[in-house]
């Protein structure tokens, strides 16, 4: 394998949005694959359709809320970790972990955090704290690590259409701008921006005031890079075709390409 090719998803709902993930992993042929968002109890998790379209995948499910899922092409990931260390809820189903295709790849739902403040903010921040003491792990290992999901981060004004109707939001609130700059002080690099410091790049439009049609998005699905991978980065998108879909999740599939010769 020459390239590798790593996306991140939230689905909003696997169920209801099963065709549309089937057609996307069809189209664009991801190697690996982080799901966020399934919103489906373990048992639900249409593995046998995944397999059909030939991924393998392990996932982490909860009723009606969260939960998070790694897909690999033409191969089972091996899970390395189901949960983060000391997880302040365990109950929620945030972060799966496993080795696919010769990488470490760490799959990210991050909590909103809103309304703000409040127990749902603080949850957010200590949800963060634990990320962050766990991809300091990750990063000193030396192994090659993606750190993929949705962050429910806006990382600056930039990734942003406008603040004016988002200051009070969770996801530019200075404390989790500041999370999400201390995981890139360790070391890891944000790969879309790597690549375009100077483009609007979004990921997430939501399902009002027009949003879409007038392109008025926000940058909250990341894909992080360990320092050997940082050079290693070629290329990187959004599939934006995937969130005009007819009753398509709010997010588009977000990736990056690597390129692996020696």
């Amino acid at each position: 394998m020459n390239k590798l090719k790593i996306a991140t998803f939230n689905i909003n709902g696997i169920r209801s949005r099963q065709d549309a993930l089937l057609g996307w992993l069809e189209k664009e042929s991801p190697d690996v694959v982080c799901l966020q968002e399934l919103k489906a109890p373990d048992e639900d998790f249409p593995i046998d359709a995944i397999n059909d379209a030939g991924y393998g995948a392990i996932w982490h499910g909860q009723k009606s809320w969260n939960g998070v899922a790694i897909l690999a092409k033409d191969a089972d990931p091996l899970e390395t970790r189901r949960g983060l260390p000391d997880d302040p809820d365990p109950s929620q189903s945030r972060y799966i972990e496993a080795a696919v295709h010769g990488v470490l790849v760490g799959c990210i739902y991050l909590p909103n955090g809103n309304p703000q403040p409040g127990p749902k903010f603080d949850y957010k921040l200590k949800w963060f704290e634990h990320l962050i003491g766990h991809a300091q792990g990750l990063f000193e290992s030396g192994h090659p690590a993606v750190l993929a999901g949705d962050y429910n981060v806006i990382p600056t004004d930039f990734d942003i259409y406008n603040t004016r109707s988002w200051k009070k939001d969770a996801l530019l609130q200075p404390e989790s701008r500041e999370c999400y700059q201390r995981l890139l002080d360790q070391g890891w690099t944000d790969a879309l921006r790597a690549l375009y410091p100077e483009e609007r790049i979004y990921t997430f439009w939501d399902y009002f005031r027009q949003h879409w049609k007038t392109n008025s998005g926000l940058r909250i699905d990341h894909l992080l890079l360990s320092a050997d991978l940082a050079p290693k980065l070629v290329d990187a998108g959004v599939d934006r075709w995937v969130r005009d879909l007819p009753k398509a999740s709010d997010h588009a599939p977000t990736w990056i390409e690597l390129g692996l010769k020696h």
